[in-house]
C-alpha cells in the first residue's frame, strides 16, 4: 500500500484467452455451490507467496529486474493454469513508460508493466468485473530487502488463485456471465501510477467496467484484532453503489466467512485509506469499488514484512470472500446500479 506521505506529495508463448482453452461455458456459474470457493488453496497461496516475496525478487521495486522476474513467474503460472490474457491485448503486459511513471515526481523509475489475465464471460462478455492488486513494493533500502509479503504479496497471490478458480469454473461449464479482468498493478507505492495509467488507457471501455474488487494486504492482523484474524476491513463498498454494499454483506452471510469491519470506511477517518490504493482510480471515474484490507501492523513498509509472518488461514478465507463478491457481481442479472456520488 502506498504511504500516506507519498500520496500527499503526490517468456511469451503463443497464447490467447480464446485459443488456450477452447471450452465453451454451457451454463452460468452456480453461486449456490461452494466447490470453486474451496478451489482457493492455502497450499497454493503459500507456494506462490514464498516465491513472489522471496529475496530473489529484491523487493519488487517498480521497474526493477526483481519486479519483472516476479511478473514472469506470475505469467508462467497463469499459462500453466490455462488462464489467458485479454482479448484485444497481444500478451499479458500493459507496458508503462518511465516518462509516465516519473512525470509527477522524477524518482528515476524504469519502464514497468501492469499484468493482466482474463476469463471471458458467457452471456455478457463485454461487461467487465475487475479484480485487482498491486505487485510492486519498495525494493532494497539501506542494503535490506523489503519483501512485501503482506504488502501486497498477499493480494497478488490471492488474485492469482481467484483467476484460477474462475478458469476452473469455466472449464467445467460454469463460467461467469460477465468477463473477469485480473489486474496486477505496478507503481502503486509511488502514487497509484499503474491503476491511473489503466484508467487513462483502458483496454475495455470504463463505461463497461462494472466494478473493481481491490485487494491490498490481507495476510495479517492488526492491533485492533489481537484475539482473532477472522475479520477484514471493507472500504468504499457503499460509496457509489447500494447494490455493491448489499452484495458484500449478503455473500459474507451466505458463506459465513468473516467479521466485516467498517472502521476505516468512515470518510472522516484520518488515515484516508480509501484514497491510498488502486481502487480509487476506478472510483473517481464513477465505477463502484470495494477495498479489502487487514489494516497496518508493525511490519508495514519494513524489511520484516516476510512470508513467515503471514497467517495463511486468514489469507485463504479473505481470498475466498473476494472471489465470492466478484462472482456475485459477475453473475447477477443486472449491472450494479450507481446511485451515489460520495466516492468520486
Amino acid at each position: 500500500m502506498i504511504k500516506k506521505t507519498a500520496l500527499l506529495a503526490f517468456t511469451f508463448a503463443f497464447l490467447s484467452c480464446s485459443s488456450h482453452k477452447a471450452v465453451v461455458a454451457k451454463k452460468p456459474f452456480d453461486a449456490s455451490k461452494t466447490d470453486y470457493l474451496d478451489f482457493i488453496s492455502k497450499e497454493s497461496l503459500k507456494q506462490n507467496l514464498e516465491i513472489i516475496a522471496s529475496d530473489k525478487m529484491e523487493g519488487r521495486e517498480t521497474g526493477s529486474e526483481g519486479q519483472k522476474r516476479a511478473g514472469r513467474y506470475m505469467i508462467d503460472w497463469y499459462m500453466s493454469h490455462g488462464v489467458g490474457f485479454p482479448k484485444g491485448a497481444t500478451d499479458y503486459y500493459q507496458h508503462i513508460p518511465a516518462s509516465y511513471l516519473n512525470a509527477k515526481r522524477n524518482e528515476g523509475l524504469n519502464d514497468s508493466e501492469n499484468i493482466w489475465a482474463f476469463i471471458e464471460g458467457s452471456e455478457k462478455p463485454e461487461e467487465i468485473v475487475v479484480v485487482s492488486a498491486h505487485y510492486d513494493h519498495v525494493g532494497i533500502q539501506n542494503g535490506k530487502i523489503y519483501n512485501g509479503a503482506d504488502d501486497d504479496g498477499s493480494g497478488t497471490v490471492a488474485i492469482m488463485e481467484i483467476a484460477a478458480a474462475f478458469q476452473k469454473a469455466k472449464d467445467e461449464g460454469h463460467g461467469p456471465k460477465r468477463s473477469i479482468l485480473i489486474l496486477h498493478m505496478t507503481g502503486e507505492e509511488h502514487g497509484l501510477h499503474g491503476s491511473r495509467f489503466y484508467s487513462e488507457n483502458p483496454l475495455f471501455p470504463l463505461a463497461n467496467t462494472v466494478a473493481d474488487v481491490n485487494i491490498d494486504m490481507i495476510g495479517r492482523r492488526d492491533k485492533f484484532h489481537k484475539e482473532t484474524n477472522n475479520y477484514v476491513y471493507l472500504i468504499g463498498s457503499d460509496y457509489l453503489s447500494s447494490d455493491l454494499y448489499n452484495i458484500c454483506e449478503d455473500v459474507n452471510k451466505k458463506y459465513n466467512l468473516l467479521n466485516l469491519d467498517y472502521k476505516y470506511n468512515d470518510k472522516s477517518d484520518p488515515n484516508r485509506f480509501y484514497y491510498r490504493s488502486d481502487h480509487y482510480n476506478f472510483a473517481k471515474n464513477g465505477i463502484p469499488v470495494v477495498f479489502l484490507f487487514n489494516g497496518t501492523h508493525e511490519d508495514y513498509h519494513q524489511p520484516t514484512d516476510k512470508v513467515e509472518k503471514i497467517e495463511f488461514d486468514a489469507l485463504q478465507t479473505r481470498a475466498k470472500y473476494a472471489f465470492a463478491i466478484a462472482l456475485e457481481i459477475a453473475n447477477r442479472k443486472d449491472k450494479l446500479v450507481v446511485d451515489k456520488t460520495d466516492g468520486r
